[in-house]
C-alpha cells in the first residue's frame, strides 16, 4: 500500500481508527472524510466536493453507519429515513464519488462498504436497520457487477457488535470476549482494499468470528 492514496469515511471512530493504524503501518496515503467532523456525507454536494479535492484514489473505504433498534410496532417512517440516510446514503454517494476518483487514477482500484451481520443473519427489533444495511450489501454487489471489466474490486465486511468502549458501557454483561475486536476487523478491510486481492469482488465478508 506504499505510497497510495485512500479515502476513509467515518475513521475517526472505533472501527476506523483501527482500520487507519493498519493501513498507515503498510505505508498508505489517508484521507479521512469525517475531518472535519461537520462534512455530511449524506449530502450529495458535500460527498461530491470531498472527493474532487482529492487525489486520484486507489481505494474508499466506506465506514459511516448507525444503529438503531426498535419492535417494528415502535418503528417510525422518519427512524427508517433516519437509518437509510446514515447507512444506504452515505454507502452510495461516498461509492459513487470514489469510482469517478479511482477511474481519474487510470489503474484499477478497490472500494470495502461496511454492511452488517443481520444481512444473513436477521436478527427481531432491526427492520429499520437491516434494510438500510441491505441497501449497503445491494449496492455492494451491484457496483461489482459493474465495474467488473475495470479491475475495480467491490466488497463488503459484515460484522457483528464489535468490541467497542461504547458497546461495552451499553451491555455490560455480555461476553466481550466473543466480539470482534477493530483491530480483526481492520485487517480483513486492509485485505481486500489492498493490490494483493484481485480476485475478491461482490463478496459479503462475515467478520465476526464467534460472536
Amino acid at each position: 500500500m506504499q505510497g497510495r492514496h485512500l479515502a476513509i469515511t467515518g475513521g475517526h471512530g472505533a472501527l476506523g481508527r483501527g482500520v487507519c493504524a493498519v493501513l498507515e503501518a503498510r505505508g498508505a496515503i489517508l484521507h479521512v472524510a469525517d475531518d472535519p467532523p461537520t462534512l455530511r456525507l449524506d449530502d450529495e454536494a458535500q460527498a461530491a466536493a470531498f472527493f474532487a479535492r482529492l487525489p486520484p484514489l486507489w481505494a474508499s473505504i466506506h465506514l459511516v453507519g448507525g444503529f438503531a433498534m426498535k419492535p417494528i410496532a415502535e418503528t417510525t417512517l422518519a427512524d427508517l429515513e433516519a437509518q437509510w440516510r446514515i447507512n444506504t446514503v452515505t454507502c452510495f454517494l461516498s461509492c459513487r464519488e470514489a469510482v469517478r476518483s479511482i477511474r481519474r487514477a487510470g489503474g484499477g482500484g478497490r472500494i470495502v462498504n461496511v454492511a452488517a451481520r443481520p444481512v444473513l443473519a436477521p436478527a427481531a427489533n432491526l427492520t429499520a436497520y437491516l434494510a438500510a444495511k441491505a441497501g449497503v450489501a445491494a449496492i455492494t454487489q451491484g457496483l461489482a457487477a459493474e465495474l467488473a471489466g475495470e479491475d475495480i474490486l467491490v466488497n463488503a465486511v459484515l460484522p457483528s457488535l464489535i468490541d467497542t468502549p461504547a458497546n461495552r458501557a451499553a451491555m455490560p454483561d455480555a461476553d466481550h470476549a466473543r466480539w470482534p475486536k477493530p483491530a480483526q476487523i481492520a485487517e480483513a478491510i486492509a485485505f481486500l482494499a489492498s493490490p494483493e486481492n484481485t480476485l475478491t469482488s461482490g463478496a459479503l465478508v462475515p467478520v465476526y468470528g464467534r460472536a
